[in-house]
């Protein structure tokens, strides 16, 4: 006898979840008196290099992190946060300065 095989027979077709995959879900969030758009990226929808504010560190394509932005804010104020550094951005925060001539993520 062989093994019990659990896959839909025809029919129906599985829903396509792929949106909510690449880009996550939105929640609300409070940080310093002000509410902040967070949303969890997948290593898929990560497809460019991105500087962390809370280490000033790169964060290459692939990678999963948090991106971040003021309720009330534009397109431009979004950030790219490793998930450590978001988690742990009221204990810590980057006072390191970058020079002038510093690629700019």
């Amino acid at each position: 006898m062989s093994p019990r095989r659990n896959r839909p027979h025809g029919g129906e077709k599985p829903a396509d979840h792929s949106g909510a995959g690449r880009y996550g879900l939105e929640r609300t969030e409070e940080w310093r008196g002000e509410d902040w758009v967070v949303r969890h990226l997948g290593g898929g929808g990560a497809a460019k290099h991105y500087r962390c504010p809370g280490c000033d560190q790169e964060i290459p394509p692939g990678v999963p992190h948090v991106v971040a932005w003021p309720r009330e804010g534009d397109v431009d104020d979004r950030r790219h946060w490793h998930k450590a550094c978001w988690n742990a951005r009221d204990r810590r925060s980057a006072r390191l300065q970058r020079s002038r001539n510093a690629p700019r993520y």
